[in-house]
């Protein structure tokens, strides 16, 4: 096992506890290139090592109340479909092909986090200025009319809105969220088959877009989506000609990035996570730009 795979374990399961996702999207590359892991092999092991550390990674945020477990159990059921699909046509692609889509990704996925790390910043702003305003509008107030009304109690509209057979529509249908969950569930289900990563960069965002989860508990849950992605690609991939794995290295790749995930944990509890995230942008886009340097040249 090379002396590599301890600090790279340590900096995947560091962003996979801190981050609920994107550490692992580095295990490959980091197999491949410090391991001397052939594609396949890389990305096979790769749902191991993902797996068992979200798992583990898992532990805290429950204990913290972080975890929805029937929705995230249900969220990595509808991509089950998604992740063997994914890991039929992993098989059938030329390595050099797969590493350099796997460069585009993380070029992607760089980007899309930044993009969130400015949006929650610029978020967090409008909220403390909506606060302010909030504040400084009940310090000022001072309607005696306003005061008589709210003692008063609801009037005949808020009684209205209260009763339940006014609101209940039973014909009602969420048809577009539930849509916009099955196929984000299900694209995430393919790129874990395929590429071999837990797809948590994707997971995060999706399940405080379509689900509306506080960014706790999407980072918490996903957690328990990436480690049933992961299960299920791998138990695609049984039987279809894998290479053979080198479980030392397997072993040890896992305890650092296990080791780096419980650490990770306590990160979140205790930095701004924007600021790790935006260093993990930087790092993402460096490991893309050496992967295609060295993966492009074979195409031609």
């Amino acid at each position: 096992m090379t002396l590599l795979a301890i600090p790279l374990g340590v900096l995947i399961g560091l962003a996979l506890g801190a981050l609920g996702g994107g550490g692992s999207i580095l295990t490959v590359p980091a197999l491949v290139f410090a391991a001397g892991q052939d594609p396949r092999s890389a990305t096979t092991s790769s749902l191991l090592i993902v797996g068992i550390t979200s798992l583990i990674a898992l532990v805290p945020h429950a204990q913290a109340g972080r975890v929805r477990v029937g929705q995230g159990l249900a969220f990595g059921a509808l991509g089950v479909v998604g992740s063997f699909a994914g890991s039929a046509l992993s098989a059938r692609v030329p390595a050099p092909v797969l590493l350099t889509a796997f460069a585009a990704l993380l070029l992607v996925v760089s980007f899309a986090l930044l993009r969130r790390s400015w949006r929650g910043r610029a978020g967090a702003r409008a909220r403390a200025a909506t606060k302010g305003a909030t504040d400084r509008a009940i310090d000022t107030a001072s309607d005696p009319e306003a005061h008589a009304e709210a003692d008063a109690g609801p009037g005949p509209k808020a009684d209205q809105a209260a009763d339940p057979m006014v609101t209940i529509r039973p014909l009602a249908c969420a048809c577009p969220r539930l849509a916009k969950v099955v196929i984000t569930a299900t694209l995430v289900g393919m790129l874990t088959g395929f590429f071999g990563v837990g797809g948590g960069f994707a997971l995060v965002p999706a399940l405080v877009l379509a689900l509306g989860f506080p960014m706790p508990v999407a980072v918490g849950t996903s957690l328990l989506v990436i480690a049933v992605n992961s299960g299920t690609a791998l138990m695609a991939r049984i039987g279809t000609g894998t290479s053979h794995l080198e479980w030392a290295l397997i072993g040890g790749f896992t305890a650092a990035a296990v080791a780096g995930s419980l650490i990770g944990g306590r990160v979140m509890a205790s930095l701004e996570p924007r600021h790790l995230t935006r260093a993990f942008a930087v790092l993402l886009m460096l490991v893309a730009v050496y992967t295609a340097g060295r993966t492009v040249p074979l195409l031609v």
